[in-house]
């Protein structure tokens, strides 16, 4: 049935046909990539375990779009503000969202959440430099002492359990 027999209507800008280029079709498209529900779809490097080898395969990842509206969530939150909340209260505000994030985009390439990870610590750093008033002009000071917390306890926070950790600067 065609689409307009049923009411529907393909949305030109949306819509459109995409080549899954990956390590066994090399041909030239000018469309390899796609977006869909927050993931973009794209020719990426893939380890494979059995056999300790790298190849390129047509797989999902979380979109830049997506990735921005995280950090921009972050941004809003405005915690880095909000020096009345001990560690452990942003841990227990935030680690929900923290954790559904990570959940949903993580799942097939964790890596790709980096950048919003590295955004949200950089928070905690700049929040750490707004509560102790020794850190206020040693950014690198916080950021080791967030790097001490995140050792002695892992579990505070979701992506400091899944070791990213160094993912300060």
């Amino acid at each position: 049935m065609r689409f307009a027999e049923c009411g529907l209507e393909l949305h030109p800008d949306k819509t459109g046909i995409v080549y899954c280029k990956d390590g066994k079709r090399g041909r030239r498209y000018p469309n390899t990539k796609f977006e869909f529900l927050g993931y973009e779809f794209r020719p990426r490097a893939v380890k494979n375990h059995k056999r300790s080898s790298i190849f390129v395969s047509f797989s999902p990842a979380v979109s830049a779009s997506a990735a921005k509206s995280m950090r921009q969530t972050t941004r809003r939150w405005n915690f880095r503000n909000r020096t009345d909340l001990s560690l452990e209260d942003i841990s227990r505000l935030y680690n929900p969202v923290l954790r559904g994030w990570l959940e949903y985009y993580g799942r097939f390439c964790p890596s790709a959440m980096y950048s919003v990870f590295r955004h949200f610590n950089r928070t905690l750093v700049a929040w750490a430099k707004r509560k102790y008033l020794r850190l206020k002009r040693h950014t690198g000071q916080a950021a080791n002492l967030l790097i001490s917390i995140s050792r002695r306890q892992p579990s505070l926070f979701v992506h400091w359990q899944r070791g990213m950790v160094g993912v300060f600067f």
